[in-house]
């Protein structure tokens, strides 16, 4: 029996790899995240995208949305149900199961705690990672920017609790691409503003949809609430072609 982590890519379903196209038509069952099982999550709409209307699809909640400052019981009880849920469909039915999420299922997703939930439930089950394209390559293929040249470092920073760890790799130098941070973009654009990198700064939301935009961070109201899932990409200073080498 085997378990897939599948990445979609950002949103748009045209993003999604053959690889993973070829998992989501030999799954017994897809399963997708949601934050309420009355509402189609992101990569449902992938997922659906491709699949007959009558595809085994089913919509597992969890807490994605949560404070992770506050208290965890709630996370945890959700990851412990869907768990048991993928692990009573794998042990009933064998085959292949799929969870489909956004991105890709190595870089923050919601498939590390499913994969660890259910083999320790079901020790024997094989766990497949078939990647996708991430927001950060989305985004910046949008605007039409080169992420990393030359020897420039590339700095994944998620921005969920405090953007004290993008402080950091700004002052690092190379590219810094700053994750998840809807719910604390006026600190994580004051903490740019005072890098003096504003005006190498883009934003991006709602990646891969027809709510999608991607503007300059200059351009970007910090006192409007912004996605949880929004994304900023900051550039290094770079000189003419070649100079990074």
């Amino acid at each position: 029996m085997r378990l897939v982590g599948l990445g979609v890519g950002p949103g748009d379903p045209e993003l999604l790899t053959l690889a993973g196209l070829r998992e989501l038509k030999a799954a017994g069952r897809v399963f997708v995240p949601v934050m309420s099982t009355e509402e189609e999550g992101r990569s449902e709409a992938v997922v659906r995208a491709h699949l007959p209307v009558d595809a085994p699809i089913e919509r597992l909640v969890f807490a994605l949305n949560d404070d992770v400052r506050g208290s965890q019981q709630r996370r945890n009880e959700l990851w412990d149900a869907a768990g048991t849920r993928v692990a009573e469909h794998l042990r009933e039915k064998g085959g292949s199961a799929v969870f489909a999420t956004i991105g890709d299922p190595m870089i923050y997703s919601t498939f590390t705690y499913l994969a660890a939930t259910v083999r320790r439930l079901l020790p024997e089950v094989e766990v497949v990672l078939s990647p996708g394209i991430t927001a950060m390559q989305a985004a910046a293929s949008t605007a039409g920017l080169h992420l990393v040249e030359g020897v420039e470092s590339l700095t994944l920073v998620p921005v969920t609790r405090e953007v004290t760890g993008l402080r950091a790799a700004l002052r690092g130098g190379g590219t810094v691409v700053a994750y998840k941070g809807g719910r604390r973009l006026d600190e994580l654009k004051a903490e740019i503003v005072a890098a003096g990198a504003l005006d190498r700064s883009v934003y991006a939301e709602h990646l891969g949809t027809d709510r999608a935009r991607v503007l300059p961070l200059s351009d970007v109201d910090e006192s409007v609430a912004a996605p949880y899932l929004s994304t900023v990409v900051i550039l290094p200073p770079r000189g003419g072609r070649g100079e990074q080498l």
